[in-house]
């Protein structure tokens, strides 16, 4: 991989004295545990037990002007989702080379076929997006993707600024905590739902969240259910996962989302993003029935599918970004200004140059499937044997995107069972902004930016997911 060799000043100097950096890392470990900064084991599953998330000792630097930039430009982006997944022909055009190849997109798009000739039951959504960026070699941000199911640590990034206080404070950097910027992600996602909630004015109706059948990241997910509960006691929340819906859900008289004796008139998808969450026909009849509901959904079917890698390499055509965003110059560059180059694999859209880019020089480039959850990706000298075990109709569910070389930072990485005391590493972070937005095709009735999350891996790691086990937490510190 040809890494840049830049790299950014480091929030506190490096290395840090051994002695000191067993106690803080001891410090940081309990802190973690004790706040909920944890998960359960995926090797050595146990619902009684968690260990300590992946987490960064220092918060790692990252430019202010741009973070600045990211939190600035989301309810921009939260508008230009919202105004794509109410467009069902660009929808269902730009996803019909994919759909004929790729089984889990077709049968997304099935459902949201189904629910168009039957006429959407619930014309409000509720979307609670992340938008991940990495800061590129001059230091400004692009875009590696947006989250419109599931986007998640919105949870354990609020806790992560906190603990680097205490830890920047337990090494004698109290004055440093000022570059720490506020994070209200919790309460901003919970905010969100809760406001959806009251928009159905039933109140004895819950939020639903669908759940994994076993779930690993559950701290993140019980963070949400225990905020509404405290902050909003009146409002129920109930977890079932897609198999329970199968076998206790039903509509009511009025296409109510009935679920065993509770109504769920929000549903929050927490599962639902991957094939793995659908082991037979029973989950898809699940998720046709949420869709069916009068139910407000996040995602709705066609957010999910706005998410899709083929949608975002279709937005990244300025003639298209304008059909959503009008002739608003200012607003067609300052989103146009974050994507990174992006190509379609169609042979009708030019896919035969782009492959042809890939295997000239492969370094530069990633290869994306339609899916989320982190570990898909086919990154430079993978590439052309990739290409070239794939038909060209197969190629259809792929994108190629440039590759964004960030700047390092060095820093100690502690993970549960990694050596004591953690070296000292060199590392790549990536930025994740949160926003919500709920409305109908005609009319947005709340917009909002609602905070962040910092993932961070090893520089020689290809992929960061924390939940996936290749990435760390973190949260900023602002350099300029």
């Amino acid at each position: 991989m040809c890494t840049p060799s830049k790299t950014l000043q480091s929030c506190v100097p490096f290395p840090l004295d051994d002695a000191l950096l067993q106690e803080v890392v001891e410090k940081a470990k309990d802190w973690a545990i004790m706040h909920g900064a944890a998960m359960r084991s995926k090797q050595d599953f146990n619902p009684d037990a968690l260990l300590f998330a992946p987490f960064i000792l220092t918060p790692s630097s990252f430019p202010r002007k741009e973070f600045q930039k990211a939190v600035e430009l989301q309810p921009l982006l939260n508008e230009l989702i919202h105004a794509v997944a109410h467009d069902s022909q660009f929808l269902l055009a730009t996803l019909s080379s994919t759909e004929k190849v790729d089984e889990f997109t077709r049968a997304l798009i099935a459902i949201y076929r189904t629910v168009l000739d039957e006429g959407i039951a619930q014309t409000v959504t509720l979307a609670l997006l992340r938008s991940d960026y990495l800061p590129n070699f001059s230091d400004t941000i692009k875009q590696v993707e947006i989250n419109t199911i599931a986007s998640s640590f919105g949870g354990i990034s609020t806790i992560m600024t906190p603990m680097h206080s205490y830890i920047l404070s337990e090494l004698g950097h109290r004055e440093k905590l000022v570059n720490l910027p506020d994070n209200k992600a919790l309460s901003g996602l919970c905010d969100a739902m809760v406001e959806a909630w009251k928009l159905q004015a039933r109140p004895s109706a819950a939020i639903l969240f669908v759940v994994e059948n076993v779930t690993y990241n559950i701290c993140d997910q019980r963070f949400h259910e225990f905020y509404i509960r405290e902050t909003y006691p009146h409002v129920a929340v109930v977890r079932r996962t897609l198999t329970q819906i199968v076998e206790q859900g039903r509509l009511g008289p009025g296409k109510e989302l009935l679920v065993g004796d509770v109504e769920a008139s929000v549903v929050y998808f927490r599962a639902g993003y991957e094939p793995g969450h659908y082991f037979g026909a029973g989950e898809w009849d699940a998720r046709l029935l949420i869709e069916r509901s009068v139910a407000i959904k996040c995602p709705s079917i066609q957010y999910h599918l706005a998410g899709t890698k083929k949608v975002q390499q279709a937005l990244a055509k300025p003639d298209v970004l304008r059909r959503f965003v009008g002739d608003d110059a200012p607003k067609i560059e300052a989103i146009r200004d974050i994507f990174t180059g992006l190509y379609s694999l169609d042979r009708e859209e030019g896919g035969d140059e782009a492959v042809a880019l890939a295997l000239a020089d492969p370094e530069r480039y990633v290869l994306k499937p339609q899916r989320e959850g982190g570990g898909n990706n086919v990154y430079g000298a993978d590439i052309p044997a990739a290409l070239q075990a794939m038909s060209s109709a197969e190629r259809s569910a792929w994108i190629l995107m440039e590759r964004i070389f960030p700047p390092l930072s060095t820093g100690y990485m502690v993970r549960p069972n990694g050596p004591v005391p953690p070296p000292l590493v060199q590392l790549v972070s990536e930025l994740g902004i949160f926003g919500a937005i709920i409305g109908s095709k005609d009319k947005v009735l709340y917009n909002k930016q609602i905070g962040h999350m910092l993932r961070t891996k090893l520089s020689s790691s290809n992929e960061g997911g924390v939940a996936a086990g290749s990435g760390a937490l973190d949260s900023p510190y602002l350099i300029d």
